[in-house]
């Protein structure tokens, strides 16, 4: 299958040379052209548009900032649904609302090609590791056939969640979640550590040894505590996007989330200091009076 891949950004771009080393030639675009570039000088070839790119493909990643981004190249006659070969497949890895894969996925269907839902879990350096894990859903038939390119792209695990299209966007923003409000407290703790006088590198080490033993906790309570706010793995304003989503989608079902209004409150804050495209755990300069 000729395999292309839309949107190189710090996580598309280590997925991408993954795919690349198992897929030649794998078809490359982005908005900002010099991003694609590393990738041609390993054997991609670029393609000056998303019509084009759709055109010579079998399967179609794509990984874009938000919702707007997704249906923009989606959408129309342009865009990626009206240009993949009936039989075609397009692979949506953006974190993004349930309600925009149901549309893109009926969009897909007017066209004869498919829509699959496969939002990431992991980071820019757990994606080079191959590590990652994806949640997918849509057609089952669909996931069965492109799940060894998921693999190629670096997951270690591939989660099935259904049928539905926005069901694995739902899985994605219900952990997002998770991991945002997980690292304020995180933030708050250790802060609550260094004022009340004790080591907090000291705390943090028994508790990734005991009952926080994951490796999330390993992961951002290291960058917590060394101050890693740049470069940005992910960054405060892509995490102030999720949790608009994830209350978005609260909203939408009903679901009163208090600590997420507070964890929200905090990023926004972040973002307004000036500290947007700076990494997520930049929250913590918020919550010690930065």
């Amino acid at each position: 299958m000729k395999t292309g891949f839309i949107g190189l950004g710090n996580l598309g771009t280590p997925i991408a040379e993954n795919l690349l080393m198992q897929h030649q030639p794998l078809y490359v675009y982005n908005r900002t052209a010099a991003k694609a570039q590393p990738l041609a000088d390993k054997g991609a070839v670029i393609c000056t548009s998303v019509k084009e790119l759709a055109s010579l493909c079998d399967v179609v990643f794509t990984l874009v900032a938000d919702d707007a981004a997704l249906t923009h190249i989606t959408d129309g006659p342009e865009g990626i649904a009206a240009n993949l070969r009936p039989g075609g497949i397009h692979i949506s890895m953006s974190t993004i609302l349930p309600a925009t894969s149901t549309t893109l996925a009926a969009s897909h269907r007017r066209y004869e090609n498919h829509y699959i839902a496969s939002p990431v879990m992991g980071r820019p350096e757990v994606a080079r590791a191959k590590k990652l894990n994806l949640l997918v859903s849509g057609d089952d038939t669909v996931i069965a056939t492109v799940k060894p390119l998921l693999q190629d792209a670096g997951a270690v695990n591939v989660w099935e969640f259904g049928p539905e299209p926005g069901a694995a966007n739902v899985a994605k923003l219900c952990s997002n979640y998770l991991i945002l409000s997980g690292l304020a407290a995180m933030a708050e703790g250790i802060q609550l550590a260094r004022q009340s006088g004790i080591q907090a590198d000291q705390w943090m080490q028994m508790l990734t040894q005991t009952l926080f033993n994951a490796p999330y906790y390993h992961i951002y309570s290291s960058a917590l505590l060394k101050e890693a706010y740049v470069p940005p793995g992910f960054s405060l304003a892509m995490a102030l996007k999720d949790a608009n989503l994830v209350l978005q989608q609260a909203q939408t079902s009903g679901v009163p989330m208090a600590v997420g209004q507070i964890t929200r409150e905090l990023l926004q804050q972040g973002v307004a200091n000036g500290w947007g495209e700076q990494d997520v755990v930049a929250v913590q300069k918020v919550i010690s009076g930065q």
